[in-house]
C-alpha cells in the first residue's frame, strides 16, 4: 500500500482481527465498520496503566500490535484509534482523524485531547471512536444533526453546534442530554496524536496520570475502575460501587476488563495503589 497514513500497509490485519474475534467479510463496507467497531470495543479494554506506572506511551504501530494485540493489553484513545485507524485503511476505509474537547456535562472551553476517527462509506461520513473513556460507543453514528441511536440499552446522539461549529456526541441519562465530547472537521494526522499524547500522558495536570481509569462498554453493562472504585453501571442508572483491595486489582483486570498484566507491572500497580 502507497500512501498509508496510518501505517496499514503494515498492520498484521490478521492477529488484529484475531484478538478482537472478527470473522466477517473484509470489504469496506457499513456491515463491516459496524462489527469491527463493536468487536474492538467488546475485545480490548481502555486503560492507562502504563501511564500510572510512568511507562512511556509509543504511538508507532509497532509498538501498539505488539502491546495490545500481542501481549491482551489494553490502551488509552490514542493507542486504540491509531491501531483501529491502521486496520480501517487496511481493508480500504477511507478514514480520517479528529480531535474532540472534552465536556462530560461540563461547556467550560478544553484543549483538544481526545482522538477520534471519521470514516466514509458510500459518500456518508461516520463517527467511529472505540477509544473514550467516559460512555463509549458500541457501533458507529452517521454524521447527522440530530441523530439518534439505541446502542444495545444506551442511547447516543448527535447535534450540531452553529455558535461553535462543532458536533457534539450526547449520551441520553436519567435527566436529558449529557454531553461528551465536541469535536471538529479539522483532520488530525498521528504526528498530531503524538504532541496530544506527550502532554495528557506526562503533564501532572492529565487526569490520566494520578489515578488509574479503566473502562470496558457493554450493550447491557458497563465497567469503570476509577482508581480503586469499581463500579458496574447498567442502562436504567442503576449502579454498584465498591472499593476494591489494591491485592484484588490484577486479578479484576483479567476478569472484568480482559486486560492481561506482567507479574513486574501487576506487583507494581498493586504498590502504586497501597
Amino acid at each position: 500500500m502507497t500512501g498509508s497514513v496510518w501505517g496499514g500497509d503494515r498492520l498484521d490485519l490478521d492477529a488484529y482481527l484475531a484478538r478482537i474475534g472478527y470473522e466477517g467479510d473484509r470489504t469496506p463496507t457499513l456491515e463491516t465498520l459496524r462489527k469491527l467497531h463493536a468487536a474492538h470495543s467488546a475485545s480490548i479494554g481502555f486503560e492507562n496503566i502504563d501511564i500510572v506506572l510512568g511507562h512511556p506511551i509509543p504511538l508507532e504501530l509497532d509498538a501498539l500490535q505488539s502491546k495490545m494485540v500481542e501481549r491482551g493489553r489494553g490502551g488509552y484513545c490514542y493507542e486504540h484509534n491509531l491501531l483501529y485507524a491502521a486496520a480501517l485503511e487496511r481493508l480500504g476505509f477511507k478514514v480520517s482523524g479528529l480531535g474532540a474537547r472534552i465536556r462530560m456535562g461540563d461547556d467550560r472551553l478544553r484543549a483538544v485531547t481526545h482522538a477520534l476517527l471519521k470514516a466514509e462509506v458510500d459518500g456518508e461520513d461516520w463517527l467511529t471512536d472505540v477509544g473514550f473513556g467516559g460512555e463509549a460507543l458500541l457501533e458507529p453514528l452517521p454524521l447527522r444533526d440530530g441523530f439518534e441511536a439505541r446502542q444495545g440499552g444506551w442511547t447516543f446522539g448527535l447535534a450540531y453546534e452553529k455558535d461553535t461549529a462543532a458536533w457534539v456526541l450526547r449520551s441520553l441519562h436519567e435527566d436529558g442530554w449529557f454531553d461528551l465530547y465536541a469535536f471538529g472537521a479539522e483532520r488530525r494526522f498521528p504526528v498530531d496524536y503524538t504532541v496530544f499524547n506527550h502532554y495528557i500522558s506526562t503533564h501532572p495536570r492529565s487526569p490520566f496520570t494520578g489515578q488509574l481509569v479503566v473502562q470496558r462498554p457493554g450493550p447491557e453493562l458497563r465497567r469503570t475502575l476509577i482508581g480503586r472504585e469499581l463500579t458496574r453501571t447498567r442502562p436504567d442508572w442503576s449502579r454498584e460501587v465498591r472499593e476494591v483491595a489494591p491485592e484484588e486489582i490484577p486479578g479484576l483486570l483479567d476478569a472484568e476488563f480482559g486486560i492481561a498484566l506482567s507479574t513486574e507491572d501487576a506487583e507494581a500497580l498493586v504498590a502504586f495503589h497501597r
